[in-house]
């Protein structure tokens, strides 16, 4: 897979479909590494017309890890944000916006229709309000506006999302039932869980890249972002909200607040889906991207 230089560190990125079309740009969530974007889900997707580009964040599989920073301090950073202070953090989802741009920058491509996933629909909102001139569509799937009045996942949901896991090197066994664990914590209760499949993604990551403190420190750049919701007014590009009616890890209602705060935005609740994007959905994911790109092209027809 190719690498670029981008906003001062490197991408990993590759691409699916005619590299002449309109490009999608696909945006990981937290902790989680491009392939996360199955290429099934990238190719049918590629078969809608576009040119489907995915990358690893920043301190995520194959880009640059911030493993010189120090383990942020979450409790002291959620505490200094409460004070209405900004606390210092290896990196923002700021930077993480300005990656795109970067990465946009060294592909040469002036805008695109920027799909993003849990921390990355946020990091897809910010690229839409801050830079509303390369972004042609947005598509923000299980995300949420960083409201703190929001619902919040239950302690059993971030207990099991938090717990450390075993290290894959002493004992890969453990590791992967720890993935598979947490996969079906978040799952919806309306597609059947792929155990197998599951263990085979949980493998084919960590055998890619292991960088386990790479999550806490994308943790910390979202809370550190704070609430979006005035920054989304900015927004002017068509825009789809999707989210799972199961959803345990951010609530249905985060999508909900994310349409409401940003002009003409369309919602989705996907009956049964939960904070993941089962197989039998990538076809009907796949239209309703596109609708919501073609209505870039017919103008942004009002809702």
């Amino acid at each position: 897979m190719p690498k670029t230089k981008a906003n001062g560190i490197e991408i990993e990125y590759d691409c699916f479909g005619d590299n002449d079309a309109e490009a999608v740009l696909l945006i990981s969530g937290l902790g989680t590494q491009m392939i996360r974007w199955s290429e099934t889900f990238c190719r049918i997707l590629a078969e809608q017309g576009y040119r489907v580009i995915r990358f690893d964040n920043r301190d995520a599989g194959l880009s640059t890890h911030f493993d010189n920073a120090s383990m942020p301090d979450l409790a002291a950073i959620a505490d200094a944000v409460s004070r209405g202070e900004t606390p210092n953090v290896p990196y923002t989802l700021f930077d993480m916006a300005n990656d795109v741009v970067g990465l946009l920058d060294s592909l040469m491509i002036k805008r695109a229709h920027v799909v993003g996933r849990s921390m990355g629909g946020m990091i897809a909102q910010l690229l839409a309000s801050e830079h509303a001139e390369r972004v042609l569509s947005l598509v923000s799937i299980m995300s949420s506006t960083g409201n703190r009045e929001l619902p919040q996942a239950s302690p059993a949901v971030m207990a099991a999302m938090t717990l450390p896991a075993p290290h894959p090197l002493k004992d890969e066994k453990g590791y992967l039932a720890h993935c598979v664990a947490f996969s079906q914590v978040i799952a919806g209760r309306g597609y059947p869980f792929d155990e197998p499949a599951q263990r085979d993604q949980a493998l084919a990551e960590v055998k890619r890249a292991y960088n386990p403190t790479g999550f806490w420190r994308q943790i910390a750049a979202i809370a550190v972002a704070g609430d979006l919701r005035s920054r989304l007014a900015n927004v002017t590009a068509p825009t789809l909200v999707l989210h799972g009616s199961d959803d345990p890890l951010v609530s249905p209602e985060a999508g909900k607040d994310t349409a409401a705060n940003i002009k003409g935005a369309k919602l989705l609740i996907v009956e049964g889906m939960g904070h993941d994007l089962p197989p039998p959905l990538f076809g009907f994911l796949a239209g309703v991207i596109a609708d919501n790109a073609r209505r870039a092209l017919s103008g942004h027809e009002p809702c």
